[in-house]
């Protein structure tokens, strides 16, 4: 399927996250804009990659806390993006999350893993953690996504 002929409405949630990761730069606005990098895209399991640098700066030198709870948002909705069918969307109705540990500036890649709970008609929920290069829990949370289905 060629960028011009693709629908999007056409291709269930897992079908179009692997689809984007085919693509030059599979990164929609938002992971473009961080340098999200796609690890792992499964149906109700997605993990995205980002190299921290000085553009994410909090005013104490550290990773500002918005950078991981951007990739908690994006992973653990993309893990319920995954089990939808074509033509279902969803939208973040709650967020909580919990810092563990500060990352620094010149850290290596932390990574986020987003893991579906339960999805049903309405509602889904997820959770999801982010580690470090060496493995320690930076942040982990959970959200509740709304279901849009057509009408």
């Amino acid at each position: 399927m060629t960028s011009q002929t693709l629908n999007p409405a056409s291709m269930s949630g897992l079908e179009l996250l692997r689809w984007m990761t085919t693509q030059e730069d599979p990164r929609p606005g938002i992971g473009k804009l961080l340098g999200m990098v796609p690890r792992t895209i499964e149906h109700g399991e997605v993990s995205f990659a980002i190299t921290p640098r000085a553009d994410f700066s909090n005013p104490l030198g550290s990773v500002h806390g918005g950078i991981c709870a951007t990739l908690l948002d994006s992973v653990m909705g993309c893990a319920v993006h995954s089990t939808l069918p074509a033509g279902v969307g969803y939208t973040t109705l709650e967020l909580k999350l919990n810092y563990i540990r500060t990352v620094p500036l010149d850290a290596e890649e932390i990574t986020g893993h987003g893991t579906v709970i339960h999805v049903g008609r309405t509602t889904a929920t997820a959770e999801g953690k982010v580690f470090d290069s060496a493995g320690r829990l930076v942040a982990h949370g959970t959200t509740t996504c709304l279901i849009m289905r057509p009408n």
